[in-house]
């Protein structure tokens, strides 16, 4: 099963509006590969408010594909897959709302929601933000891009899951208490449970 982390950053205050997508593979207990795309959202609207969060504008994306095109060049890493995202119901609610507009078929994956995770293994922080849990594990990554974003999920996941001794990253949900989320084209289905601490195995 592949498991790839990936994060989205929209244009304006539609989540029908991606105009960023990032992907990071986690292979063999790492980070293996990262991908970055554009995407024009549609009719390439973007929001001030939404341009000083990411810094993309327009220009930027004015030559790049729109969302069917380049969920067809991800659709054959996505089907099956399992997908992590920090704040995944964000990310998620990209992909459903932008077929929706799109009136294509969002691809089918298993998912979960590595702030979940973040809470569930270190329940001290004071925040489970992307940026609070790499600061605490020293993962330094530019915040925000969503490339960048992806890469310090993949790194949140696989800290988990050493610390707790989970031989993969797949089963840190199911020793947390989580049961994942699941896409499909007829709906979705959000990951569920509480995250319950995790006594990392070498703690006395």
């Amino acid at each position: 099963m592949r498991v790839i982390a990936l994060d989205f950053e929209t244009a304006n205050e539609q989540r029908a509006s991606p105009c960023s997508i990032g992907l990071a593979w986690i292979e063999d207990g790492e980070v293996a590969r990262i991908e970055h795309h554009y995407i024009r959202p549609p009719g390439n609207r973007f929001a001030s408010f939404n341009m000083a969060f990411h810094g993309i504008r327009p220009e930027h994306v004015e030559d790049a594909d729109e969302w069917p095109d380049v969920l067809e060049r991800l659709r054959p890493e996505l089907e099956g897959a399992l997908v992590l995202a920090h704040n995944a119901s964000f990310d998620i609610s990209v992909i459903r709302r932008t077929c929706e507009h799109y009136d294509v078929r969002p691809p089918g994956f298993d998912y979960f929601c590595t702030v979940q995770v973040a809470r569930g293994v270190w329940p001290e922080l004071p925040s489970h933000k992307l940026n609070v849990v790499c600061g605490h594990l020293g993962v330094d990554f530019a915040h925000h891009d969503a490339a960048a974003d992806a890469y310090a999920c993949g790194r949140v996941a696989l800290a988990a899951a050493s610390l707790n001794a989970v031989t993969h990253v797949r089963d840190l949900p199911g020793s947390l208490g989580i049961a994942v989320g699941r896409l499909t084209p007829d709906g979705y289905t959000p990951p569920k449970g509480a995250p319950r601490y995790r006594r990392p195995a070498f703690a006395r």
